[in-house]
């Protein structure tokens, strides 16, 4: 069973970036897809980017698309979430997520496992 820690998160203020990091252990990461995920307040929890196994296929939420890029490094057991432009509306509690589910790969309950979330603020 694989733990996930995310770190990075922070206040930035409109047009900045942040660049977000979800470590994990306790099981074989490079065996699991990577999400992140994003709850604002009041609101539910919404797809944000995934990567393949390998990293070499990458889906992103329309939001995002073009100012988010997610990675991976199988060697460090870590993704990233490199989040450039941001907006006030990229304001959210941030979560990395794992899946070995073969069910659709933007859907929450295709993971099985959740870190505990990282805060993101833009300001505006």
């Amino acid at each position: 069973q694989v733990q996930l820690v995310e770190s990075g998160g922070g206040l930035v203020q409109a047009g900045g970036f942040l660049r977000l990091s979800c470590a994990a252990s306790g099981g074989t990461f490079s065996r699991y897809r990577m999400g992140w995920f994003r709850q604002a307040p009041g609101k539910e929890r919404e797809f944000v980017a995934t990567v393949n196994v390998s990293g070499g296929s990458t889906y992103y939420a329309d939001s995002v698309k073009g100012r988010f890029t997610i990675s991976r490094n199988n060697a460090k057991n870590t993704v990233y979430l490199q989040m450039n432009s941001l907006k006030p509306e990229d304001t959210a509690v941030y979560y990395c997520a794992a899946s070995t589910s073969i069910g659709p790969i933007a859907a929450i309950l295709s993971y099985a496992y959740w870190g505990q979330g990282t805060q993101v603020t833009v300001s505006s």
